[in-house]
């Protein structure tokens, strides 16, 4: 008897299982669509401090997304000037750092189905004369293709800068190295990458 019941119970808690999973899965937030654009901007003063992205072959060999930002320290001022950064084209490996010192506020993204791959441009922010330091490169995100990826920022004072990326003609997806820098509490005369 309790075999039969095991038997018929337990398509039952498979079902349930997954129902869960895609449930979690979807109250992500994400900002987008398969194998559609957006364009991500924080508030006025805040910076990225936080990617998720969640991979699906089914669905075009293309990632969900979600950001967070974090308002920048008092001792940083407000932002100068915001403007979006060179684009990055789908397919290729590329690495893209805001220019004149700024920091990432915003990404954008289009998809293109001929190469099941997206283009991006970051919306950086600039600072005042502040300068970039202590600089480095975060490991591979995610650590393997086709994965569930995060990127947390690792200590407050730490600011997201560009990034580096490679695209996998094979697997259709990509690995990200983001660019990680603090920045000077003094005024600098020059542009530091």
């Amino acid at each position: 008897m309790a075999s039969a019941l095991l038997f018929w119970a337990l398509p039952l808690l498979v079902t349930v299982a997954a129902q869960h999973t895609d449930i979690d899965m979807h109250d992500m937030g994400w900002i987008n669509a398969y194998r559609q654009g957006f364009n991500f901007q924080c508030p006025h003063g805040e910076v990225l401090v936080a990617i998720r992205s969640y991979f699906s072959e089914a669905e075009g060999s293309d990632r969900l997304w979600t950001f967070e930002c974090q308002r920048t320290p008092a001792g940083l001022g407000e932002p100068m000037d915001c403007w979006w950064d060179d684009i990055s084209r789908a397919g290729l490996e590329w690495t893209s750092t805001c220019t004149r010192n700024g920091l990432v506020a915003g990404v954008q993204s289009k998809y293109f189905e001929a190469v099941l791959d997206r283009e991006w441009q970051f919306y950086c922010c600039h600072y005042g004369r502040r300068c970039p330091y202590s600089c480095w490169m975060t490991t591979d995100v995610p650590a393997r293709l086709r994965e569930e990826a995060e990127m947390v920022i690792p200590s407050y004072g730490y600011f997201i800068r560009g990034a580096q990326t490679t695209f996998s003609g094979v697997l259709r997806d990509r690995q990200w190295k983001y660019i990680l820098c603090r920045m000077t509490d003094f005024e600098c005369e020059f542009e530091n990458l």
